[in-house]
């Protein structure tokens, strides 16, 4: 019995969809446990920008 082509098509978009979902999973979990680290590097960034940063003098009204 000949399998009907509309039936393979919708066969291949439910696997693309199930790809799709596995990668954005995976992409949450990396981003669940990285999240912290991430955002921890990018505070010391800015903590040691604004640490080495020089100060603006204000004019003073005289």
């Amino acid at each position: 019995m000949p399998q009907n082509p509309r039936n393979q098509e919708g066969q291949g978009l439910v696997e693309y969809a199930l790809i799709l979902v596995l990668v954005a999973v995976v992409v949450i979990v990396i981003l669940a446990l990285l999240g912290p680290a991430i955002g921890n590097i990018f505070t010391n960034i800015i903590n040691t920008l604004n640490a080495t940063a020089t100060p603006v003098p204000t004019a003073t009204p005289g």
